[in-house]
């Protein structure tokens, strides 16, 4: 590909297009931020990386959306982050204004392209993307998934004392506290994790996978996660331009599927080139389909603050 801009300079933002860069999957990425000189300060630094590194990426900053027009992806990471006692239904009314602007410019300059969020409430953030450009949902999709459900694997594999390679797990709905982990769809190589812990150490690691943007959050004092969730989006953005067509946990916009429709929420996703190529529909548990659904009733009771 040859341009991807990653909107928001923040420690997500610029390890988002450090990734990006050196993975090369892109000629060119764009780094754009409100604040003079710091896209372009972290621009410069990542591209004299890449000697180092091995790759000939490089990396642009701007304040504008001009640099930006013809990018294939946009990473939309720009907007307040949480702070110790803010839930992510506070940022919503803010962001949601950083966002309009930006989906504004990425549908004036880029038309074609696919749109991956990350602001939070990013389920909410990703409505506000769709209903700006107009995109259809095959080219807007919100990071959600993919991160809780590194998280719980990792709370896995450091329970059992395994590799996280060997933990296969699926986290569905809103990116948040209501965030449904599928117990029923969890192995380790293989094996049931209902077989190999009991239920108490389950159900313990769903509430550390449901509250682990918290927990991060409360330790750093004054600042979030940033290694795993661009992470996390990178992952996404790389299935999309290798054409891998891998099947991730993603918030996609819903008609119909779950019993579901005119909301984002994490469902599992097939992406490739032209962006959400399949949403894969699981049999969920009666336990499992409750859980979902008061996830979406929270998705949409923040989505009612928002003005379009």
């Amino acid at each position: 590909m040859d341009r991807i801009t990653v909107v928001g300079a923040g420690h997500v933002g610029a390890t988002a297009a450090q990734r990006i860069a050196e993975r090369e999957l892109a000629r060119e990425i764009v780094l754009v931020d409100i604040v003079e000189g710091l896209p372009q300060g972290k621009g410069l630094d990542l591209t004299e990386s890449g000697p180092v590194e091995g790759f000939d990426a490089r990396v642009a900053g701007a304040q504008s959306y001009e640099a930006t027009a013809g990018s294939g992806i946009y990473v939309v990471t720009a907007g307040l982050a949480r702070k110790p006692g803010m839930s992510r239904d506070d940022l919503v009314t803010k962001n949601a204004q950083i966002v309009r602007g930006i989906a504004a410019e990425i549908g004036a300059r880029s038309p074609d392209a696919i749109v991956i969020m990350v602001t939070n409430p990013l389920d909410v953030m990703a409505y506000v993307a769709k209903e700006v450009t107009g995109f259809p949902r095959e080219r807007v999709i919100g990071m959600a998934g993919v991160l809780d459900t590194a998280r719980f694997r990792t709370f896995i594999s450091m329970e059992l004392d395994v590799s996280v390679e060997d933990v296969q797990a699926l986290v569905l709905g809103g990116h948040g506290d209501s965030m449904v982990p599928l117990v029923s769809t969890v192995s380790v190589g293989g094996i049931p994790l209902t077989e190999l812990l009991p239920s108490d150490r389950i159900e313990a690691l769903v509430g550390r996978t449901r509250k682990g943007g918290g927990e991060i959050v409360g330790l750093l004092k004054t600042g979030s996660a940033y290694y795993a969730p661009s992470a996390a989006a990178v992952q996404m953005v790389e299935s999309i331009v290798r054409d891998k067509k891998r099947v991730l946990p993603c918030a996609a916009w819903l008609e119909g599927e779950y019993g579901l429709e005119g909301l984002f929420l994490g469902v599992p996703c097939k992406l490739g080139r032209s962006g959400l190529e399949r949403i894969f529909e699981v049999r969920l548990t009666d336990d499992e389909r409750e859980a979902l659904h008061a996830s979406a009733k929270e998705v949409r009771e923040t989505m009612r603050l928002v003005q379009l």
